[in-house]
């Protein structure tokens, strides 16, 4: 969630001036990230799937994982202690994780095993989200229009400026998601949502009638784009994301991610344990809260169920 991403960055900042012999210490704990008693029980911002195993993503460098979605263990090697808040996998091995401090790292064994590819300790770089279109080209994206593209799997990195207005280019840029034939979409703040039709070298910037900022969306199997965010604002495009018309959420919760089941139900993660649902062909939201009322950040299908992802540690339906 961008508000309290953008909070936790004040704690993320490294010592600066003459080393001594503590603060030579505390960069080397913040080479790795601490071990956890309980790793379920950390706050976390984002998951995916690298094949069947489940990862998670969080503060302080919080890498986790799970083959069946009940059990989780730490990932074995990460050299960080940033929050992490966006991770994306090409495959079943190969992935790539994106946090605060311009953090950017790789594996290439399903994420047991992360290197760095990319920091900026004390330059106060906050990356929201990555994604790559295979397992050379890819981006990451934050706070005042900060844009990366890499073309080598991310051993390098160049800026790009998304737009020629100053008062466009430097909004933040929150979550990357990918549509049909090469298309290209970042939910930003202010109601604007950025398209690319040429798989990233040109992006125009879409102006919604909303409001508030987007901090999810959504590339769905029928060829709908969903897009939500703050305030509980939830927009639908069905010409490859030219317009955007609102939704009735039924609820004044900002909302954090967008999943689509294998039967093309669809499910909306949100702020004080909101849970979207659609089913069938009917376009209606059903609104769920949690009893935990657990502020919700991601959720992934597994064969066991839903497994979500929160501020409040790694849940399970209620």
């Amino acid at each position: 969630m961008l508000g309290l991403w953008l909070a936790i960055a004040a704690s993320a900042h490294s010592a600066q001036g003459q080393n001594t012999p503590a603060k030579e210490d505390a960069q080397r704990r913040w080479a790795h990230a601490p071990t956890k008693v309980d790793p379920m029980r950390g706050v976390f911002f984002a998951t995916t799937q690298a094949g069947q195993r489940i990862v998670a993503v969080g503060d302080h460098g919080l890498v986790v994982l799970s083959e069946d979605g009940k059990t989780f263990r730490q990932a074995q090697k990460v050299p960080t202690r940033s929050p992490l808040t966006s991770v994306h996998f090409h495959d079943a091995k190969q992935g790539w994780i994106a946090g605060h401090d311009g953090t950017i790292l790789g594996t290439r064994d399903g994420g047991e095993h992360w290197e760095v590819l990319r920091q900026e300790r004390g330059k106060d770089e906050i990356l929201l989200s990555i994604w790559f279109a295979d397992a050379q080209h890819g981006f990451a994206v934050g706070q005042f229009g900060l844009a990366l593209e890499t073309h080598d799997g991310g051993k390098t990195w160049e800026r790009r400026t998304l737009s020629t207005q100053t008062h466009v280019a430097e909004k933040h840029l929150i979550h990357l998601f990918s549509g049909r034939q090469g298309l290209l979409f970042i939910a930003a703040e202010s109601g604007t949502i950025f398209r690319s039709a040429d798989s990233g070298k040109t992006w125009q910037a879409i102006q919604t009638a909303n409001k508030g900022s987007f901090w999810t969306g959504k590339a769905l199997r029928d060829g709908s784009l969903l897009a939500a965010g703050m305030r509980g604002h939830v927009y639908r495009s069905q010409d490859q994301g030219l317009s955007w018309t609102a939704t009735v959420s039924g609820t004044q919760q900002s909302l954090t991610a967008i999943h689509e089941r294998q039967d093309a139900s669809v499910l909306i993660t949100g702020t004080g344990g909101v849970l979207l649902q659609r089913t069938g062909a009917d376009p209606a939201f059903k609104r769920h809260t949690r009893a935990d009322n657990a502020s919700l950040t991601g959720v992934v299908s597994h064969a066991s169920g839903d497994v979500f992802v929160s501020t409040a540690g790694i849940l399970r339906n209620d």
